[in-house]
């Protein structure tokens, strides 16, 4: 019996050993892929990855950056093999209107202006393919001036706006545009691309191609079956393009119809909201499946680099870098900066995709393979949903290098961190990837992970702040932009002062752009959020019906999708009108004044009109006349709040609402006809302090033009 009990324990621990090793087997097995490489399979071409300049003024302050500094950031921007590497740049064709964060200079403010020296995506471009010659640019407006099509975008107006823009392009900086969109994120209009593409023929344009329409949601792609059966559509469009494949992939019948025409996919506009290692994982995760699920061969991220002011939406977030601190020259990168560069540190626009080499990986995740016109491939692995470790095998075979291949890896702890070398033997190899990373194997050589000893400290904007405009001896050279101011809508540029004595500011857009966002008033911002008491002052200059204004305390510019701010401000009309202005910010619109909102602030004693302001005092100030100077001052401490005009207390209050902000100029205008008034003498200092002597700025910021424009 001991001997049959002995035997029957026997038995059972090995039936559980064997049924142990087959589920280990089992496990094994599940975390294990393997991959067949074949250099001959051909594939699509990859077209790029890179970032969005602009869809709000999203390098205004890396203009302003100590030279230093300015190339480190754009070095680590585009230099191949060096940081991000990206290949790909897409910006804004500047139409004087909000689009996001703020606005951008237009080449043409007027019917009759043709300027091709202002704002700073002329430079952006030059600068990006100074690093990297092969290097693509694409662009896109979101808005226009006014003027065209007397107010509707899609007209000749805009195709001929579009085309003096590409022309000044070329002619001024010697860059070649490769593509171009209608219209960010506003419709569909058949007739207009049509129209476009004829306009870019009849000037000499035929190389370059349109992306339509630019557009995201549900109905994204639902004009792109009348390709199959408008031939001058089809002839027009040369790139099937669209925003956020993440939230709305390409639909296969769609996928089909771009390899039937031979059509590319492209994503004109990616989002990634996140923050850390977790956004730059998710950054990788989007490229890929923007290929293996929606079919796009080229992706760019809105948006580059987070050169705003804080205070403005979305400042920092989608960002690959934070360059917001030009008076210090600080800046620093984001994790995302390295997901970029798990792409453009391993393959080249002209690779492919190669098929039967990209999908899904068994144990979670995905990958992409992409391979060079010769012999080099890379592979790009992310891990984001994995639960366990898994392992990769590689079965090579065709036009494919045989040669060993770097690793390279981000993951929570560590970015872009390099490791053994793979080296194949007999045509295989395998990998093992950890869960939540991302990997880029290759066979080609020299990347590294680029940075800079030595960055400056980060410091507080200068206080006291005083501007006079006068050390811009040629507004050309710097865009007709002055350091450190933030256009949210509308132009401010340096000018002459009508009277002839030096430089000035002036809101030059005469009548409201047809712009992207809602708009409220022109104005732009400068210094810091968290200043409490301080003082806002500024010589104004008024034409016949104008009024300007200083702001104080502004604390909010809108969400992004609207303009109004929340701060305070100080207005002078051309006859003598003067209002003290608190803002609360944007309003739904098409409100009912009788709602119960609206009510209950009036029982308040907040009765807010639309847009959320409320006027704390009114007065009229004599000796006010059209066309001379007068200056504004807007003093806070604590609650208390002064309204100076010529030296002179007209208004004195006490809110509560904002107890600190930062500083900003404003022209109001109505309906449609904008105020075009002149501001020098800009000064922000502590309350009733001497006037400082004026700002000193480094002899380091170098103009971002040295030559002066045609």
């Amino acid at each position: 019996m001991q001997l049959k009990k002995q035997l029957h324990e026997f038995g059972s621990k090995m039936l559980l050993a064997a049924l142990y090793l087959t589920l280990s087997l089992l496990t094994i097995n599940a975390n294990a892929q393997t991959i067949n490489l074949n250099g001959n399979a051909g594939g699509k071409r990859f077209d790029g990855v890179g970032a969005v300049s602009g869809g709000g003024a999203t390098s205004v302050l890396l203009k302003d950056y100590p030279e230093v500094q300015r190339n480190q950031i754009l070095d680590l921007l585009f230099k191949p093999k060096f940081g991000a590497s990206m290949n790909a740049l897409m910006v804004e064709v500047p139409g004087d209107g909000n689009s996001t964060q703020g606005s951008e200079l237009s080449h043409m403010h007027t019917r009759d202006d043709l300027n091709y020296s202002r704002g700073y995506e002329w430079w952006l471009m030059s600068e990006a393919k100074k690093r990297n010659k092969e290097i693509t640019l694409d662009a896109n407006a979101w808005g226009s001036p006014g003027w065209v099509g007397n107010g509707v975008f899609w007209s000749q107006d805009m195709a001929d706006y579009y085309v003096k823009w590409i022309q000044g392009l070329k002619s001024v900086y010697g860059l070649t545009l490769d593509a171009i969109g209608c219209r960010n994120e506003k419709g569909v209009s058949i007739d207009f691309v049509k129209k476009f593409r004829k306009t870019l023929d009849a000037s000499g344009l035929q190389n370059v191609k349109i992306h339509a329409f630019d557009n995201w949601g549900k109905d994204k792609f639902d004009w792109v079956k009348e390709l199959d059966t408008d031939v001058e559509l089809r002839n027009a469009v040369s790139i099937i393009g669209n925003h956020t494949m993440s939230e709305v992939a390409t639909p296969e019948e769609v996928k089909k119809l771009s390899e039937r025409l031979n059509k590319p996919i492209w994503n004109t506009e990616e989002h990634t909201y996140k923050e850390g290692f977790d956004c730059e994982i998710t950054l990788v995760k989007s490229f890929n499946e923007n290929f293996i699920i929606s079919g796009v061969t080229k992706i760019v991220n809105w948006y580059l680099v987070g050169s705003v002011y804080p205070t403005e939406p979305y400042a920092e977030t989608p960002a690959a870098m934070i360059a917001n601190s030009p008076w210090s020259g600080f800046y620093r990168t984001r994790e995302a900066l390295w997901g970029y560069a798990h792409y453009g540190q391993f393959a080249k626009i002209g690779w492919q995709y190669l098929n039967g080499a990209s999908g899904k990986l068994d144990g979670g995740g995905t990958y992409v393979t992409l391979k060079s016109p010769k012999k080099d491939y890379s592979v790009i692995f992310e891990t984001q949903n994995a639960k366990a470790t898994q392992t990769a095998t590689f079965n090579i075979s065709g036009a494919l290098s045989n040669g060993k291949l770097c690793v390279w890896r981000s993951n929570e702890n560590e970015q872009f961190v390099r490791l053994a070398d793979i080296t194949p033997k007999n045509n295989t190899y395998a990998i093992t990837l950890d869960p939540k990373s991302i990997y880029s194997i290759s066979t080609t050589t020299g990347q590294q992970k680029g940075s800079f000893a030595q960055i400056p400290v980060e410091k507080k904007f200068p206080f006291p702040y005083y501007e006079t405009f006068d050390e811009y001896a040629s507004p050309k050279q710097y865009g007709y932009l002055p350091h450190y101011t933030a256009d949210i809508y509308g132009a401010f540029e340096l000018a002459e002062r009508p009277d002839n004595k030096g430089k000035c500011l002036r809101q030059v857009v005469p009548v409201r752009p047809i712009s992207w966002a809602p708009d409220w008033q022109t104005y732009t911002i400068l210094g810091d959020d968290k200043w409490q008491d301080y003082e806002i002052g500024a010589n104004v200059y008024l034409n016949q019906g104008d009024t300007a204004a200083v702001m104080g305390r502004v604390n909010d510019v809108g969400s992004g999708y609207g303009t109004i701010p929340k701060g305070y401000f100080l207005q002078l009309g051309s006859d003598g009108q003067c209002r003290l202005v608190v803002s609360r910010g944007k309003r739904e619109k098409n409100r009912l004044v009788g709602d119960a909102e609206q009510q209950a602030l009036i029982k308040e004693g907040k009765d807010y009109s639309e847009g959320g302001e409320k006027i704390l005092g009114v007065v009229k100030v004599a000796d006010v006349l059209p066309d001379t100077w007068h200056n504004l001052k807007l003093r806070f401490k604590g609650f208390a709040i002064t309204a100076i005009v010529d030296g002179k207390p007209v208004l004195n209050v006490t809110d509560t609402l904002y107890s600190h902000g930062m500083a900003g100029l404003l022209a109001l205008g109505g309906e449609t006809k904008l105020s075009t008034p002149y501001f020098d003498n800009l000064l922000i200092n502590a309350p009733g302090a001497k006037l400082p002597t004026p700002t000193v700025f480094s002899k380091n910021i170098k103009p971002m033009y040295k030559k002066i424009q045609k």
